[in-house]
């Protein structure tokens, strides 16, 4: 168990489905993905289950293959939930230019003006460079607080001003707006600045502004540990291969904004469809996402060449371009992509975390041409 918990800080470094193999797949890259993810599930390192969304217009297919539930052996469905790990930062940046869109916020709003009392080094920073990860704010799930949080109270409650404290005392890693690098700081910051302007909880104009509008029910932001049913159950591979169901173990407060929300395939294919598209957004606003850093990935890297736009990023497949997010945490990694208009979409889901850094190397590149596949199998014609 100490095993797990030590790999589960790392990853806080953080309808109705067709059964599998029964899509009509009616194309050939829709046969591919079907056999990457009966592949992948396979494989050495691989993960218990696996589900894959495609959309074309109004034809949305769904693929399967493995279980998301070792022990009733249940497939994974479009309504079960599941942990959607650091797709969770679109969501915020999906709230934050809703705000921006109303004038409430600005791109240019800075730390110090809207937040006094978070570090002094850090109130230079503007609202789009926390968007765009270029920052310059120490990354909190590389701390030594939060990998004691972890590993000793994983489902302690703790208030983002908690996390935020875990790297007050560090210094900026470089001048903002210089250099591009993830951090998982961020959007907590962006969360906190969205609750200094509306008066609100981040929750609460999460529901306002976008899962209400949205029509994603079936998606929300919890501070615990529990995750609703009907579910796909996270898993991680202990040393002897064996996996350990890790659904339950950690409080989602140590991830919040950047990491915390629980939603399904349905409502994650639903949100990025609508993401990719800019609903909501004036043709400045998107524009001004779409003022891409060149080879800024997300986290992991998602299929083909990665840039970074305010809180969306781009793929540059071999089939074409997609916008997205991905993610991974205790227990699942994410894909969520959409075209430019959002009428073509892929979502890919596992319940395992596989990184370049956590979990079988092999799997995890595996995994990255799974949703090459998916990405290609959205954009056929």
């Amino acid at each position: 168990m100490r095993r797990t918990l030590l790999t589960l800080t790392a990853a806080v470094a953080l309808g109705l489905a067709i059964a599998p193999g029964t899509a009509n797949a009616d194309t050939s890259e829709d046969a591919r993905l079907q056999r990457a993810l009966e592949r992948l599930v396979a494989a050495d390192g691989g993960p218990p289950g696996a589900i894959a969304v495609v959309q074309r217009g109004s034809d949305r297919r769904v693929y399967s293959s493995g279980q998301a539930d070792l022990r009733t052996k249940e497939g994974w469905r479009l309504q079960d939930h599941m942990r959607i790990a650091s797709v969770a930062k679109a969501f915020s940046g999906a709230t934050a230019l809703a705000l921006v869109e109303r004038g409430t916020l600005s791109l240019d709003d800075t730390i110090g003006r809207l937040l006094p009392g978070l570090p002094q080094a850090w109130h230079g920073v503007t609202l789009g460079q926390l968007l765009n990860h270029t920052s310059g704010l120490p990354d909190y799930t590389k701390s030594e607080g939060i990998a004691r949080l972890v590993t000793r109270t994983p489902r302690k409650i703790v208030p983002p001003l908690e996390l935020i404290g875990f790297v007050a005392d560090r210094p900026l890693v470089f001048i903002p707006g210089t250099r591009y690098s993830y951090s998982n700081t961020d959007n907590i910051v962006v969360a906190l600045m969205v609750e200094a302007v509306s008066g609100r909880s981040y929750s609460d104009e999460l529901d306002r502004l976008v899962l209400g509008p949205w029509g994603l029910g079936s998606t929300s932001l919890p501070f615990g540990a529990a995750l609703p049913r009907p579910r796909a159950n996270g898993y991680q591979l202990e040393e002897d291969n064996s996996p350990l169901d890790v659904t339950t173990l950690v409080a989602q407060a140590a991830s919040w904004a950047s990491g915390g929300i629980q939603s399904t395939p349905r409502d994650l294919n639903r949100f990025i469809r609508s993401y990719a598209a800019g609903r909501g957004l004036s043709s400045s606003a998107f524009d001004a996402q779409r003022r891409f850093i060149d080879g800024g990935g997300s986290e992991p890297p998602g299929p083909g060449h990665n840039s970074a736009g305010l809180a969306l990023f781009r793929y540059q497949t071999k089939c074409g371009t997609v916008y997205g997010h991905t993610g991974n945490t205790f227990g699942y990694t994410q894909f969520a992509s959409a075209s430019a208009n959002g009428q073509r979409s892929a979502v890919v889901s596992i319940n395992i975390q596989l990184t370049q850094n956590s979990g079988d190397l092999a799997a995890f590149k595996r995994l990255r041409h799974t949703n090459g596949l998916a990405v290609c199998a959205a954009l056929a014609d």
